[in-house]
């Protein structure tokens, strides 16, 4: 078999045995201009072990790697965190070359794997709590339920105190650097927040619940391996603070964000204004004008914002669709739990009715429309303008 691919050591005979995708550009729905991994590990116990696997095209990467420390019919257990595809891809080929004692996974990870590839896999479904003896080592499981998936589980590791955490504590970055601590810091924050912002916001209360049940195991981990990403080997207290506070809603009473987009520059105009208004009040304005702005920005920039304001034009009596389109997609995200401030605006040329349906859909999302839409038609002027301004300044006051 094949060794172009090398297994890479991150801890006394843990490898990771993943794969890099620098292509991937969409995930769920939303850009990944910096790629993603796939990441897989072998843990070399007396019973051997392989946690997770990868997408379904680097399946033969994932055998190389793994040749290259182990032929992999030695393999004695696999354990599948999550049954989604980009973890579970290789399995079905995988099986047909180890033929593993058993296949570990939470009960609804077991109903998944089923439903997903059928046949024989000697599936053994684990309780929360449960451990697995390797001989020489130990994991314990740990249901997270709803982190991402029903089926979402975590394995802890005694040697080296390793937390195999899936879809946790991840980001979509390719990288040759398996450390978070290798890459700049202001990438890792704000790759770990947008990952959190698109892929785990709406199950915030399960990620509460996780971060306490975390506590209550005695589970206390030295290193974080997710299945996306960089591993976490330094300032673990960090990440898992950014964790707390998004789970909890916490908001930055200073941040706004104005999402807005235009036809023919009126409806920016005001954006502008108002803008300009929030910042004499004290306000960090995030501005998104939607034609160069992608939704999981968006969702990012509104993830911890205790304000957000969003102006459209008027076109055949609704907004624009790309406002539309941002809307639906961070209104299944949980951006009014617990409820934030808001505004609505726009210019409109003969009908105006628009800014009274789009305050009401702000508020069915969570939003309190703090203050009357400012509308105007066709072109503002200086009086609409400075209205706006004063409009940034009142809802800056009321922070």
């Amino acid at each position: 078999m094949s060794t172009s691919f090398r297994a890479r050591e991150i801890a006394d005979n843990v490898y990771w045995v993943g794969a890099i995708d620098w292509e991937l550009e969409e995930f769920h729905g939303y850009a990944t201009p910096r790629g993603t991994t796939y990441n897989a590990y072998l843990i070399l116990a007396d019973k051997i072990t392989l946690i997770d696997t990868v997408k379904a095209k680097y399946t033969d990467e994932l055998l190389a790697r793994i040749s290259s420390v182990v032929h992999p019919s030695r393999i004695d257990y696999i354990v599948s965190n999550h049954a989604e595809m980009d973890h579970t891809g290789a399995l079905p080929k995988l099986l047909d070359i180890v033929q593993p004692e058993a296949v570990y996974a939470s009960p609804k990870g077991v109903q998944a794997l089923e439903l997903h590839y059928g046949g024989e896999m000697n599936l053994v479904g684990v309780k929360d709590g449960d451990t697995l003896s390797l001989g020489n080592m130990q994991l314990q499981f740990m249901l997270t339920s709803m982190v991402h998936w029903p089926d979402s589980m975590f394995s802890f590791l005694d040697h080296g105190k390793l937390l195999f955490s899936n879809d946790a504590f991840g980001m979509h970055v390719a990288s040759s650097a398996l450390w978070a601590d290798e890459l700049e810091p202001g990438l890792i924050h704000e790759e770990t927040k947008n990952y959190y912002a698109n892929i785990l916001w709406p199950t915030s209360r399960a990620v509460g619940k996780t971060l306490k049940g975390l506590e209550k195991a005695g589970i206390e981990p030295d290193i974080i391996l997710p299945d996306h990403g960089p591993g976490c080997r330094k300032d673990l207290d960090m990440v898992l603070k950014w964790y707390a506070d998004w789970s909890e809603g916490v908001k930055d009473p200073k941040r706004a964000v104005i999402l807005f987009d235009t036809m023919w520059g009126s409806t920016a105009l005001m954006a502008r204004a108002i803008a300009d208004g929030l910042i004499e009040g004290g306000m960090n304005v995030s501005m998104l004008p939607m034609a160069k702005t992608e939704r999981a920005h968006v969702a990012m920039e509104c993830l911890d914002a205790s304000l957000l304001l969003v102006g459209s034009p008027t076109l055949n009596g609704g907004m624009f669709p790309s406002i539309a389109d941002a809307l639906t997609y961070i209104s299944g995200l949980n951006p009014g739990k617990p409820r934030i401030k808001g505004g609505v605006f726009g210019s409109y040329g003969w009908s105006g009715g628009l800014y009274k349906k789009l305050a009401a859909q702000l508020d069915d999302m969570g939003v309190d429309i703090a203050q009357d839409p400012q509308s105007v038609q066709y072109v503002p002027k200086a009086d609409d303008l400075a209205a706006c301004r004063e409009y940034g300044l009142v809802l800056a006051s009321e922070e």
